[in-house]
């Protein structure tokens, strides 16, 4: 292979160099590609779209229907639901207390004997900076967190630990 001398202050440009410079450039123009609006597609006839209108007519609508329990199915396939009501107590004004999301939860068909919830006061009588809560499904865990140091709730399917249980350390007895 023979090299050709390179003028000074001029860096050389290698084939390694090119070569990935030409890879980042393909995967930029793949990205970009992405961001072009898809061509309108003509509406499915067979789908049957729900009304939110009365019975005499109104408006159609293809919203996502309300999340449901589903007791045959996993802790995914629940997660919506689970989410959608730790939402709904977040918004509300019982949103520090970690009683309500265990009775909203048990209200929506979730089992009370399966759950845990930390405390949502620190031994000194302070609000909790972040209350947790859990419910065992299987062999796995919804588990749910809100509070000041949290921002947005947050909810998640994680395994169940070694213990057996959803929550790590001390938790709140669930006794009403």
């Amino acid at each position: 292979m023979s090299r050709h001398p390179i003028p000074p202050g001029r860096p050389r440009a290698t084939t390694r160099a090119r070569a990935g410079a030409a890879l980042v450039a393909a995967i930029v123009g793949l990205a970009l590609a992405g961001c072009t609006p898809a061509p309108a597609s003509e509406p499915d006839p067979s789908a049957t779209p729900t009304r939110s209108g009365s019975s005499t007519g109104g408006p159609t609508s293809t919203a996502t229907p309300e999340p449901t329990l589903v007791p045959d199915g996993t802790a995914a396939d629940n997660l919506p639901l689970f989410a959608a009501i730790t939402a709904s107590v977040w918004a509300s004004e019982d949103r520090n207390g970690g009683r309500a999301y265990i009775d909203a939860l048990v209200v929506a068909g979730f089992d009370k004997a399966a759950m845990q919830v930390t405390r949502d006061r620190s031994t000194v009588g302070n609000q909790a900076e972040s209350i947790q809560f859990s419910v065992k499904w299987g062999e796995e865990c919804l588990i749910g967190q809100v509070g000041p140091a949290t921002g947005d709730p947050v909810t998640v399917v994680v395994p169940v630990l070694v213990e057996g249980t959803c929550l790590v350390g001390e938790t709140r007895p669930i006794d009403w």
